[in-house]
């Protein structure tokens, strides 16, 4: 929930804490300075994470207020660092976190734990956030060190010169090992997607790795890089992800989809392959439902 008010001429002249309080009444100076903490308050349109700041008349706070529980620090372990040179970074993302700054929160994201990296390493170079993965998907994501590096990586990916290979645990049983989803993909809903005749272009191709019972480990290629795409072109096949309630997946602790590599040619032509093992979850969900692992997953 976003709350918004203007400031009046009674209320300016206070810190941005305390005049949070008084403008949203059910909030506290303590909670007020949480939410300021952890990048979810914004002035004239404007993140500020200043709780001192002081506030004049005419101006236009907003704040993001999240459910009991939601907020969670983002602490990685070293092994979460995939890959490092002088360009770029690569790191596995866990489910259930964001990719960057929502009206929410700047802590707790990804983006701002590559920033706070960045930082440690004595560099003032911004999180650039060049390519994105769902808040329930997992893997490997880049992150460029500086403009240079952000310009040629994100040609990478404009250009398709980029190899992503996905995990999906899925419902069902695919009807053939290899098949692929020429399917445009549209907005249907605030946060759904799906194929339609009008929507942009999108191509993923799909392989079988391993079925048992009622679920299946299959390896998805996206050739285009449309938001929601392998969940929708997995759902348009009859096989939703395991935990993806938005496109029908069957229950699970988190949503079962997950970025097993990217390959890429770096400024010099060399390529870069960064590779990222599932979480606990995953695997812990292939084994129960005996569903063998293919060598490296």
């Amino acid at each position: 929930m976003i709350l918004r008010k203007t400031v009046t001429a009674e209320q300016g002249g206070r810190r941005l804490d305390e005049t949070m309080s008084i403008l949203f009444e059910a909030l506290s100076k303590s909670e007020a300075r949480r939410i300021i903490d952890r990048g979810g308050c914004a002035v004239n349109s404007a993140m500020v994470r200043v709780a001192s700041r002081m506030i004049k008349a005419g101006d236009i706070i907003e704040a993001g207020i999240m459910e009991a529980g939601r907020f969670r620090e983002l602490i990685l372990l070293p092994e979460a660092l995939l890959y490092e040179d002088k360009a770029l970074i690569a790191v596995n993302k866990p489910a259930g976190i964001n990719t960057q700054r929502t009206p929410y929160q700047l802590k707790g994201t990804l983006e701002y734990w590559v920033s706070e990296y960045f930082r440690h390493q004595g560099s003032n170079e911004p999180a650039r956030v060049i390519h994105r993965l769902d808040r329930g998907t997992s893997g490997v994501m880049l992150f460029p060190k500086h403009k240079q590096a952000a310009a040629w990586l994100s040609k990478r990916f404009h250009d398709g010169a980029v190899d992503k290979v996905y995990l999906a645990l899925v419902s069902g049983r695919p009807g053939q090992d290899v098949w692929s989803v020429d399917g445009p993909i549209g907005k249907v809903g605030t946060s759904r997607y799906g194929v339609m005749a009008e929507g942009r272009t999108a191509l993923t191709e799909f392989r079988l790795l391993s079925t048992s019972g009622d679920f299946s480990l299959v390896e998805a290629r996206p050739q285009t890089g449309r938001t929601h795409q392998i969940r929708v072109h997995l759902e348009a096949s009859g096989l939703p992800i395991v935990g993806d309630a938005t496109y029908g997946g069957a229950p699970a602790v988190r949503m079962m989809l997950h970025c097993a590599s990217l390959v890429f040619k770096d400024e010099r032509a060399v390529e870069i392959r960064v590779t990222a093992p599932p979480d606990g979850a995953f695997k812990a969900f292939m084994r129960e439902k005996g569903l063998e692992p293919q060598r490296g997953v």
